[in-house]
């Protein structure tokens, strides 16, 4: 069960957000955004963190991302919602993430 477990928290976590506002958060709060599945908790999402990047988290704020109208060739559609979560760590803790440039 506990491995069953392992599996759900290593597939929590989709991806970081490399935007400017989370380099910002990150140099100046040690504050991460991740993209994370719909049905997430914070809990979870603390376990799942700190299992894959191996750091102590502080704490947890989720928000829900509503997805945009869009038009397509004049045919209108929407694009589906996600969740990020922004993760802060505890002092002397840091995840280093790459950008793609």
């Amino acid at each position: 069960m506990a491995n069953m477990n392992q599996l759900r928290l290593m597939k929590v976590v989709l991806g970081p957000r490399v935007t400017e506002k989370s380099t910002r958060l990150a140099e100046a709060h040690r504050q991460f955004v991740f993209r994370v599945v719909k049905d997430a908790s914070k809990p979870e999402i603390k376990k799942a963190v700190e299992l894959m990047f191996n750091v102590q988290v502080e704490c947890v704020q989720i928000c829900n991302v509503r997805g945009k109208s869009k038009a397509v060739r004049g045919i209108p559609g929407r694009r589906p919602g996600w969740k990020k979560a922004y993760v802060r760590l505890k002092p002397g803790f840091d995840i280093e993430l790459i950008s793609a440039q």
